[in-house]
């Protein structure tokens, strides 16, 4: 599977963290900002030179497990760690350079890290993967991640945050639901849970989601689904932001914003411990990342720490 770069802004979430009262911008054919998102990302590639970037490994479960790190240049105490995890069939690296997540980390004050999945995939509690056939405990990789890598630079406890494409959505989910006490906030990109999936939070967790309605591969109203690892079956997306809002104790039914004629954003305010819910539903979006999620996620995450 083959996904759209669009990491720096363009596309249709270019409007996903303005006010509904700023003028709109000229429509611009879905061609050329596809191809413009392509040239944006390969143009930022190796501009921050001066930041660490290294690509490590840390032996768990019995497998060596591999990631890439990137850290802001001269930052010796990030202002948190974000886990960006890839969709199936893809890579840490694919995924930093299709996100272009790096250039939002540094203006954020952010380390970011981007872990390989086992058969380039996750154990996200489908079984519709290998990781998941075979038992991998991806949970516990990145928690064991987040735990070595806070410890080495220094981050405060509660600034730790998860995103990810399509699987890497569904394993960010996962994440979120078993390990709360980990991750403070998540903004799964593409992606939503897998219906047998429990989900029982220990504590709450902000939300960013975001989805497009025409999505062919995760279907937006839920029930059976079809990846690279085989077929599944998943929450409805509407239905995942409701399970979240009574997860987090949200007091009232979340305001819609008609962001732009595509974008309409679902919030909800004054959850328990000063958590929220957002949902974006892209009306006529595929199954991409879409231009301006990095932002927009980075954004949220900067404003949701514990």
């Amino acid at each position: 599977m083959r996904l759209v770069a669009s990491g720096c802004g363009v596309g249709h979430l270019q409007f996903i963290c303005a006010p509904a009262s700023l003028p709109r911008l000229t429509r611009v054919p879905t061609g050329f900002l596809r191809l413009m998102a392509v040239v944006t990302v390969l143009m930022c590639c190796g501009v921050y030179g001066g930041a660490r970037a290294s690509a490590s490994v840390l032996p768990f479960g019995g497998l060596d497990r591999t990631y890439l790190l990137h850290v802001p240049a001269g930052l010796d105490h990030p202002n948190g760690l974000v886990i960006n995890l890839h969709g199936a069939g893809e890579t840490g690296g694919s995924q930093a350079s299709l996100t272009n997540y790096n250039a939002v980390a540094d203006q954020h004050g952010f380390a970011v890290v981007y872990p390989d999945g086992i058969d380039f995939s996750w154990a996200d509690g489908r079984g519709a993967s290998v990781p998941d056939r075979e038992g991998v405990d991806d949970v516990g990789f990145l928690v064991s991640l987040a735990d070595r890598l806070t410890k080495d630079l220094n981050i405060e406890p509660g600034k730790v945050f998860a995103t990810g494409l399509s699987a890497g959505a569904f394993m960010a989910m996962r994440l979120a639901c078993q390990r709360a006490d980990v991750v403070a906030a998540i903004a799964p990109v593409a992606g939503s849970l897998g219906s047998a999936v429990p989900c029982a939070p220990s504590r709450p967790v902000s939300v960013f989601a975001t989805n497009g309605a025409s999505d062919p591969v995760v279907p937006y109203y839920g029930g059976g689904m079809v990846g690279r690892g085989g077929p599944s079956d998943i929450v409805a997306l509407p239905a995942m932001a409701d399970r979240w809002r009574d997860l987090d104790d949200c007091p009232a039914l979340p305001v819609e914003d008609a962001v732009s004629a595509e974008v309409h954003r679902f919030t909800a305010t004054g959850c328990a411990d000063g958590t929220e819910v957002v949902f974006v539903r892209v009306n006529g979006g595929g199954h991409e990342w879409f231009g301006g999620a990095s932002q927009a996620s980075a954004q949220f995450f900067a404003t949701h720490a514990r």
